[in-house]
């Protein structure tokens, strides 16, 4: 392990050598002060919005989209400078952060090709000795697009080694095709899309390429009234970044254990919060309901939001579904890459403004206490005047079968584990003591449901996110005697071997009412089992897949903490027949 980490060591060293200037200027420039930029001061934006079907003759047909990930200039804030990015958009021009929100229609298929028209060399510091996508010609920065919730073609999934670069003049070794193929065939519900390369996920989306995949069922939506059009239903994409006074987007280049990762860091938070592209952004708003479906973009952080004149959130939805009914929250926590989708009545504020705060630790659960900076996210700033609201929240939402234990073909255990140095830091993660490059030991059946034990052996607490699979929580219980178990599990890595039925019989913890329903990531907490129901099929029809689960290169599931991602807490997925 020694020689072949003096080898990537060295392999980083001539990498960097021909990017010292920016190395220094990473290192030189100065972070700005988050409390020199005042708050709310920038309208939040509205998203741009693209069709993702066309209307022909009155019949709605499939449609073909182009859309590019290009280099530019955004402006965070009105008293930062402008922002080198990576944008996706339909020309440079429109690009924007986050990108355009895709509207799809249920049933109606929309076909992407997602182009890298990217510079040959990243804006942001990465580290090439975790397992990364690098170009033979090392130029280029590889991308490829993963649509967060979609159940699709494997080869339209955006694997991490599918990656391609400016012109597909390089690609990834599970590269098939140009154009991805979205059925838009599951439920409605929210998805977002976002890079997902080898070893640079976390680096593309800081960079900016982010952005959300909305699927819309009228004959389904249109009966429930809930608030609908583009000023009462919006997507709020919230996520952490840092700046240097230049405006340039802020990430430490010093790994917490260089000798062995230069460059890679646990966990990346940033002071500043953004929404929708725009740093503690304002909205003026009617006393009415609106809805917000809010998408955690972070790479690492945790937000509990909660308004601070006790306002309350109605979740209608969850993640890519529906619940089955409203649920009421003062409070709603929200792990990198989860989805509450809410509605919010402004005429039960007693006052004009309110504003949309955050106190989640970070890293969470037992990391720092937010402040008066990173502890807010927007303002609402409410119309005195009262209105008639025709949007109503019915006491029945849609409803979709209960997770049945009696269907489950399989019993698995996930281990989730990190290993650190001889200075106790971090230096990387595995899901069941294996890398990403070793085979597939998870391989259902398409069609079929399983039961996962998901056992956290380290302090974070970790999103799990299942590529094709929708799953329901079923409980989370304490592992008591949790050193004596990590021991056995860290020599064995065998859940029964170690009785795992002895240590998991701690305190239970109750599952949020609102997050009982169907999910595609969930936050799997520090020292206890998640029992989950996974369901590798629709969940609204008994229509099998149309297409072929099997084929290449199958799927993954992993943390969605994009640090640990890319280090390497990924596993592949692979259906058989």
């Amino acid at each position: 392990m020694a020689s072949q980490q003096r080898i990537l060591l060295l392999f980083w060293v001539l990498i960097a050598s021909s990017s010292r200037a920016i190395t220094s200027t990473w290192t030189q420039d100065e972070i700005i002060a988050p409390s020199k930029l005042e708050m709310f001061v920038d309208e939040l934006p509205n998203l741009t919005r693209v069709q993702g079907f066309n209307l022909v003759n009155g019949t709605l047909k499939p449609k073909f989209l182009n859309i590019g990930m290009f280099k530019k200039k955004w402006k965070f804030h009105r008293d930062l400078p402008p922002t080198p990015v990576f944008a996706f958009g339909t020309s440079k021009f429109t690009a924007s952060i986050p990108g355009p929100t895709i509207e799809a229609l249920h049933g109606i298929d929309t076909y992407v090709t997602w182009h890298n028209h990217l510079p040959s060399k990243h804006i942001l510091p990465w580290d090439p000795t975790i397992p990364t996508a690098i170009p033979s010609t090392k130029k280029g920065i590889p991308t490829v697009v993963h649509v967060h919730g979609a159940i699709d073609e494997p080869a339209s999934d955006g694997n991490a080694n599918s990656w391609f670069t400016a012109r597909f003049e390089e690609k990834g070794p599970t590269w098939s095709k140009r154009t991805y193929h979205y059925r838009n065939m599951q439920h409605p519900g929210n998805l977002w899309y976002h890079d997902h390369a080898m070893g640079l996920t976390r680096v593309n989306l800081l960079a900016g390429l982010i952005g959300a995949y909305i699927i819309r069922d009228h004959e389904v939506e249109a009966p429930l009234r809930l608030p609908s059009g583009d000023e009462f239903d919006i997507p709020l994409i919230v996520f952490d970044r840092s700046f240097r006074k230049d405006g340039t987007i802020y990430m430490n280049s010093t790994g917490n254990n260089p000798s062995i990762h230069p460059q890679w860091q646990p966990e990346y938070f940033g002071d500043v919060i953004v929404v929708n592209g725009k740093a503690w952004p304002r909205m003026t708003v009617r006393r009415r309901k609106y809805r917000f479906r809010i998408i955690n973009a972070s790479n690492a952080r945790f937000f509990r939001f909660f308004f601070s004149n006790g306002l309350q959130f109605i979740h209608v939805a969850s993640d890519s579904v529906y619940l089955g009914e409203p649920v009421v929250t003062n409070e709603t926590l929200l792990g990198p890459s989860e989805i509450a989708d809410v509605v919010v009545d402004f005429s039960e504020s007693k006052s004009d403004t309110v504003i949309l705060a955050n106190d989640a630790p970070y890293p969470y659960p037992s990391g720092d206490p937010v402040d008066d900076i990173n502890g807010k996210v927007m303002k609402f700033i409410i119309k005195k005047n009262h209105e008639v609201d025709t949007w109503r929240v019915p006491k029945t939402l849609i409803k979709y079968p209960s997770p049945d234990l009696s269907s489950a073909s399989q019993t698995r255990y996930i281990a989730m584990y990190e290993y650190t140095s001889d200075i106790d830091e971090p230096t990387h993660l595995y899901i069941n003591g294996k890398s990403y490059e070793q085979p597939a030991t998870e391989t259902p059946k398409a069609g079929t449901s399983e039961v996962w034990n998901v056992i956290n052996l380290t302090e974070d607490n970790h999103p799990l996110h299942i590529h094709l699979g929708l799953f329901v929580v079923l409980d989370q219980t304490e592992l008591v005697n949790l050193e004596e178990f990590k021991t056995c599990m860290t020599k064995l890595n065998d859940a029964i071997m170690c009785h795992i039925s002895k240590y998991a019989s701690g305190k239970k913890i109750e599952v949020p009412a609102h997050e009982k329903g169907w999910k595609n990531v969930y936050k799997i907490a520090p020292g206890n089992v998640t029992k989950i129901l996974v369901r590798f099929s629709y969940i609204h029809s008994n229509a099998s897949y149309p297409f072929d689960a099997t084929a290449e290169p199958g799927y993954v599931y992993h943390c969605h903490i994009l640090d640990h991602e890319d280090n390497a807490m990924m596993r592949p997925l692979k259906f058989i027949k």
